[in-house]
This record gives structure tokens, sequence and C-alpha cells, in this order.
């Protein structure tokens, strides 16, 4: 399995950027599809954004479409989510995941290693 640490998650305003990073370990990084999600209170996680193994397939949940974009570096085994124009309701843990089964894959129950998370907190 491969190992998931989240980082630069925080608080920012409405209009704000956060550029979030995900560092994985373990296995060959490239092997893995790659997702973010996220979870607000009282809410069940969902997609955010998912990245192919060799990044060339891309793919957002309609919330974030033109304001969030997906990257990874295979080089440094991260992978990235820069979330620009931030909105009240991109408040949330965020959590980064990893799939070794399949290339690309948008679906939860199908990634197999998940990070700890990072909350994002965006005021008003």
């Amino acid at each position: 399995q491969v190992q998931l640490v989240e980082s630069g998650g925080g608080l920012v305003q409405a209009g704000g950027s956060l550029r979030l990073s995900c560092a994985a370990s373990g296995r060959t990084f490239s092997s893995y599809a790659m997702g973010w999600f996220r979870q607000a209170p009282g809410k069940d996680r969902e997609f955010v954004a998912a990245i192919s193994r060799i990044g060339g397939v891309t793919s957002y949940a309609d919330s974030v479409k033109g304001r969030f974009t997906i990257s990874r570096d295979n080089a440094r085994n991260t992978v990235y989510l820069q979330m620009n124009s931030l909105k009240p309701e991109d408040t949330a843990v965020y959590y980064c995941a990893a799939d070794y089964e399949k290339s690309f894959t948008i679906t939860l129950g199908e990634y197999d290693s998940w990070g700890q998370g990072t909350q994002v907190t965006v005021s008003s």
C-alpha cells in the first residue's frame, strides 16, 4: 500500500486561493490513480477531482470545475490541488486518495488508500 500525507490546508477568505499537497510513500507513485475528496460537517464524503496515473486524464466535480486544478509530479511522488476563487461552501476536510487497481477513477469506493485529511475553512 501507499502512505499519503496531505498538507496546505488553512483559513482563507472567500475569493482567495490555497494549494493542497499530498505526498506519497511506499509503492511506485506512478502506479496509482489519485483523487481528492472532501467532507463537510454532517455531510457524506464527496468527490472533488481525480487524475490518471500519468496525469493525462483529469475530472472535476461540477461544483469546483473552472476553479480547482489537480496535477501530479510523479518524480516528487506528490499530487496537488490548486484551489482558486474559494467559496464558504468549499469548507471541508480534504482527503487525498490513491487507487492501485485502476488507471483512473472518480468513484470513492474504488480508492484503497487514504490520507488523514487537511482542514480547509473559507470565511465569508
